[in-house]
């Protein structure tokens, strides 16, 4: 996410930390770097010039910042430019009684369905009952579709594949779903050009019928400048409430996030950040601007340790661990924590001084699956007790576990230093943590 941006704009945090003094010339290279990174990540002109030069009014006679060099102190300032571009926190907005309905609206194949069916599970994870409606007639099977996804997450689902007015149909589903006594609803509607009048006065006619307490626009981040030019039109036709940004995990510069707020006047809302339906987040400004600058999430990070594991399983191993008494099923239950943290490139980028350095890293997750195949192949007696695993006993458990004798030696091998290096701290008394994870094994 924001790669292009990020590694850019690293660069020149990296040139100011090392600036003794704040002089004309740090300020003016570190304005072209920026200015270089904004255009090359598709970041709108106008936006990029206003960012430029709110920059360079501030600095103009800025005195250092009580506590920071001048390097840090032209990095706060775009840390706080950023933070001004990208606007504030945005909550949904909540009818005054229940229902609240959200009308989702794009171009077809931004991912709308699919970011619907995230939404729902997002509010369901804070506590809300949600149910999706399908208006799409043109699509095939778009309602079974959307259904199949409520499945998922345990959901209720409206759809109606016999009547095709779209306009009539929402009202039907509509008046299902308000039935059933949800809090919110999502309404999931098809697919568009903004040059199509026809199909976008069916648009205006849905909202006016449902008066939704939020129309977002769901924008693929790949398309870039062309997703904010198309979102003007559906702004200026139906009154866009926010925006919710997909595909940021893929090869998108990151430039639509900066230009959202300030062409449109609309904040970004969501981001979709994977293809789970669990990859998607409420966009936190300062945690992107901190990205950005390469410093790091680590309140994301932390979010995301505390959704994935286990509080009391995560104790009960820190106290096997302090009187070293970590077997291989308990470094088969670390690894499956650390999966379900989502792929372990992008939890290294959410930690401050790392994110920056790992550019184009890639772990293989096979690994994972690997050391995890070998420990079930083994006894329960051999995992907890290793050192009884022999040559036959090696043999069989490559056999079973579809690896080599070369990768059980080398599992156990680590194994073993793993167990060392907790004796050593056993020892020195030096783990103080809750819960602390030791070297991974590869």
């Amino acid at each position: 996410m924001f790669e292009l941006l990020t590694e850019k704009f690293s660069g020149v945090v990296e040139k100011l930390k090392r600036a003794k003094r704040l002089d004309e010339k740090t300020v003016e290279e570190a304005l072209k770097d920026i200015r270089r990174a904004l255009i090359e990540a598709d970041v709108n002109i106008d936006v990029v010039k206003q960012f430029l030069q709110d920059i360079k009014q501030k600095l103009v006679g800025q005195e250092l910042i009580k506590g920071l060099n001048a390097g840090e102190t032209v990095i706060k300032l775009i840390y706080d430019e950023l933070l001004n571009v990208l606007g504030e926190e945005a909550p949904l907005n909540r009818s005054e009684k229940p229902p609240t309905v959200i009308m989702l609206v794009g171009l077809q194949g931004t991912g709308k369905t699919t970011t619907a069916g995230k939404l729902a599970k997002w509010l369901k994870s804070k506590g809300f009952a949600v149910g999706l409606v399908s208006t799409d007639v043109r699509r095939p099977a778009a309602g079974r579709q959307l259904c199949t996804l409520a499945e998922t997450i345990n959901i209720p689902c409206f759809i109606d594949e016999d009547e095709k007015d779209a306009v009539k149909l929402t009202e039907k589903v509509i008046q299902k779903a308000k039935e059933a006594g949800l809090s919110h609803i999502i309404l999931d509607t098809a697919g568009r050009l903004h040059i199509d009048q026809e199909l976008m006065d069916e648009l205006v006619q849905i909202k006016q019928k449902v008066n939704p307490a939020e129309v977002l626009y769901v924008a693929d981040a790949m398309q870039g400048q062309d997703a904010i030019n198309t979102a003007e039109e559906f702004h200026r036709r139906l009154g866009l409430t926010g925006v919710i940004l997909t595909k940021l995990d893929g090869d998108a510069k990151g430039g639509i996030a900066l230009s959202v707020r300030k062409v449109l006047g609309v904040p970004i809302k969501f981001i979709g950040i994977g293809e789970k339906i669990e990859d998607f987040d409420q966009f936190h400004p300062d945690r992107i601007a901190q990205r950005i600058l390469g410093l790091g999430d680590i309140q994301t990070l932390m979010e995301k340790m505390q959704s994935a594991i286990d509080e009391e399983k995560a104790q009960q191993m820190a106290k096997r661990v302090m009187n070293a008494e970590f077997t291989l099923d308990d470094l088969k239950e670390q690894l499956q924590m650390i999966r379900n943290l989502g792929p372990l490139e992008n939890v290294l980028k959410m930690i401050p001084g790392i994110g920056s350095k790992i550019k184009d890293l890639k772990v293989d997750e096979k690994q994972f699956i690997k050391i995890e195949a070998i420990i079930n192949s083994m006894t329960p007696e051999e995992r907890t007790n290793p050192h009884i695993i022999n040559g036959s006993r090696k043999r069989r458990i490559a056999r079973g576990s579809g690896t080599t004798i070369m990768d059980v030696n080398r599992l156990l091998k680590q194994y073993k230093e793993m167990k060392k290096m907790m004796k050593k701290i056993k020892k020195s008394g030096k783990m103080k943590l809750p819960f602390n994870m030791p070297n991974l094994p590869f």
